[in-house]
């Protein structure tokens, strides 16, 4: 079965109708005179019954003809009820409601069933009052179906409409502060276009778009559509580019969706209608994307998974399903170690409701999820919510709320980085066409007013007109994660090198994960969670590695660090900066935090045991020169001894303190003076 895209809508629009309507019958009594008429206006009522009372009911087909034979009379009560369902089944639900306010009128005798619909149009235009007492009304029974094949209306069912209801209510009292742009002709088309992906830098947007791909493009023969295909954008600046289909071998003559993206965009998600929905996932190789290749029997089973994150490493997966085995209800989000052997983990009922949840993200702060649910306190339908990972646990959900959500499906939300900037689909007035993508900029916290001291004073004498002034800006919450992103490159010729980048925790000297430079632009990017002392490792066969160190406080917010990294051949003088090298201030002993820069130093000259290398120390210009020179000199030393204390020969090695004679950027500043302090070799001899 085909994934079920579901997206909110804010069309409104009312058909006039007086207080004394009366309902009329499709009969040769009310029509005498429009025989012709009558007999084409019958026609499609047959065409549309067949439709709509189909197993299962075809809603889609049935509407058109539907809404062909009310052009003759608009004014009866039973097919205003049937395409007011059909709207309330379409992607435009919203526009039910002028139909079953007339059917209403015209029928005040309504029907248990015909108060639930109704409702369910009040609901979702947001009539929060006005639904509660419609759903009030509805007598759920065994009759009370909403057409053939649909299960009975449920008491359970009408409870749980009328606590969105109330949650609308509660969350509409306290709208959040949001701008919501549509993303522009360059990305949105006539069609329907939604289930944007984004990298963490908001370099680069794919999305699915139901556009002809071609001028002979087949359509989709279960709608009236065309098929599911892959579109990917950049960012130019100001807006986007004019997005271009991925083509083949990702896109294919059936429907290939989006589903979720790397933060470095290297890696694409993608979902195939197949063995009843399975997520697959494609790797950018230079310019051009491979072939999808199907993920593993721990994340895809005969059951229906439909959306998928990576975590900010690329190490775990988190995934929907809606297998039975250890679920919830409906589907569940599930964690699982894509290397790793043990079965995919539940996020347990903290996350996971007895109804549906949907479309999880997670952030490159590593501690962020994003996804929606049809639990928790959701206003209609599925909401967008959001989670934090907190010792282990993850916290109880929060609504986005208004407008962001809303009382139809909210679904498929994503964000970059710096959590400024969300994007999702909607089926706004106004889009360029269909289901549009659109932006959203959180505002924080309105700024509060502030009264000027002298008018506080003067208030109980003259009672004057108290002045509002311009208040303090309110910062944005943003996330606590460093993006560092550059390019990769040989230091000689400055092509571009696909490399491979190793991210460290410089505490327990493990290695996180992995990542890739691209073969053909040299680009990387790697999310740096607050929180850890992180060594960063470039290398590639051949060429001598590169070091960074990045040691980020819990504290420290969002940041953007472009670093590009020159990669030097091994030959003699090469000089190789050691970033993750630490001693304490004054003291030429190797703190713990220096041992895997050290053993990756010991594994260079294990594997090249012709090289040999000085050691070198080097200071800023604080302090004494005598003293400086000594200090380093030590430093120098304590590295050539824990090498030579693991096996290598003391003859490969030297040691020279410098000082601070040999600065490359010059003291004046705090950063300047840091990157003079440093410990570094040259390759004196292979």
């Amino acid at each position: 079965m085909l994934r079920a895209f579901i997206w909110f809508v804010l069309l409104s629009g009312g058909l006039a109708f007086g207080a004394q309507a009366q309902n009329v019958e499709f009969s040769k009594d009310q029509f005498a005179e429009k025989k012709q008429e009558l007999k084409e206006a019958l026609r499609e009522l047959k065409a549309g019954d067949e439709a709509y009372q189909a197993d299962p009911a075809n809603y889609n087909a049935a509407l058109p003809h539907y809404l062909a034979a009310q052009e003759l009379n608009p004014d009866n009560a039973a097919l205003n009820v049937k395409i007011g369902d059909c709207y309330l089944h379409s992607g435009t639900k919203s526009a039910a409601l002028p139909f079953l306010k007339r059917a209403q009128a015209l029928a005040p005798a309504s029907t248990p069933r015909q108060h639930y619909l109704l409702a369910r149009a009040l609901h979702l235009n947001a009539k929060w009052a006005e639904a509660i007492k419609e759903y009030q009304q509805c007598t759920p029974g065994s009759s009370t179906k909403l057409a053939e094949g649909e299960a009975p209306i449920t008491a359970s069912d009408v409870a749980n409409r009328i606590r969105e209801c109330r949650n609308g209510q509660e969350l509409a009292k306290h709208p959040v502060r949001v701008f919501i742009d549509n993303a522009g002709p360059e990305v949105n088309s006539p069609y329907s276009d939604y289930g944007p992906v984004v990298s963490a830098d908001e370099a680069t947007l794919l999305f699915t778009s139901r556009r002809p791909g071609g001028p002979n493009a087949p359509k989709d023969p279960n709608g009236d559509s065309y098929f599911e295909d892959i579109y990917q954008t950049a960012w130019a600046g100001k807006n986007w580019r004019p997005a271009a289909t991925l083509g083949s071998p990702v896109n294919t003559d059936g429907h290939d969706a989006t589903v979720g993206l790397a933060p470095d965009g290297q890696r694409l998600l993608v979902y195939v209608d197949k063995n009843n929905g399975d997520i697959y996932e494609s790797g950018l190789k230079g310019t051009a994307w491979d072939k999808p290749q199907r993920l593993g029997a721990r994340i895809n089973s005969r059951y229906h998974e439909s959306s998928a994150a990576y975590s900010y490493d690329g190490r775990y997966l988190y995934f929907v399903s809606d297998k039975p085995e250890g679920g919830h209800g409906g589907h569940d989000i599930y964690k699982v170690e894509l290397d790793g052997t043990k079965p995919a983990e539940n996020l347990g009922t903290t996350i996971n409701t007895p109804y549906g949840e949907e479309a999880v993200f997670v952030m490159p702060d590593g501690k962020t999820m994003y996804f929606s649910s049809e639990g928790h306190n959701s206003m209609g339908g599925y909401d967008i919510f959001k989670s934090t990972l907190r010792n282990g646990q993850w916290t109880t959900p929060e609504n986005l709320g208004w407008p962001i959500n809303t009382p139809d499906d909210d679904v498929f939300f994503v964000a970059s980085a710096s959590g400024r900037h969300g994007y999702y689909s909607s089926d706004r007035p106004g889009g360029v066409g269909g289901k549009d993508i659109y932006r959203i900029t959180f505002l924080g916290p309105e700024k509060p007013p502030l009264l000027s001291e002298e008018s506080q004073l003067l208030a109980s004498r003259l009672a004057p007109q108290p002045q509002t002034l311009l208040a303090p800006p309110v910062a944005v919450a943003t996330a606590q994660v460093t993006i560092l992103k550059g390019t990769v490159t040989d230091a000689a010729s400055r092509q571009p090198l696909e490399a491979n980048i190793d991210l460290i925790d410089n505490a327990s000297g493990q290695t996180i994960a992995t990542f890739h430079s691209n073969a053909t632009s040299g680009k990387y990017l790697v999310s740096l969670p607050s929180g850890t002392n992180y060594g960063i490792v470039v290398r590639q066969e051949g060429y001598l590695f590169h070091s960074e160190n990045f040691d980020l406080p819990a504290t420290a917010a969002y940041a953007e660090v472009v670093k590009d990294v020159l990669l030097k051949k091994l030959e003699v003088g090469v000089v190789i900066v050691l970033n993750n090298i630490f001693f304490d201030t004054g003291k030429a002993t190797l703190r713990p935090e220096s041992t895997a820069e050290l053993e990756r130093l010991h594994k260079l000259l294990t594997e090249q045991p012709a090289i040999k290398l000085e050691m070198a120390g080097h200071t800023d210009n604080v302090g004494k020169p005598a003293a400086n020179q000594d200090l380093s000199q030590r430093r120098a030393q304590a590295v050539v001894a824990y090498l030579t204390e693991h096996g290598i020969a003391a003859s490969r090695l030297t040691a020279a303190g410098y000082g601070d004679t040999r600065p490359v950027v010059p003291n004046t500043t705090k950063g300047g003076r840091q990157l003079n302090r440093r410990t570094e070799f040259k390759v004196t001899g292979k």
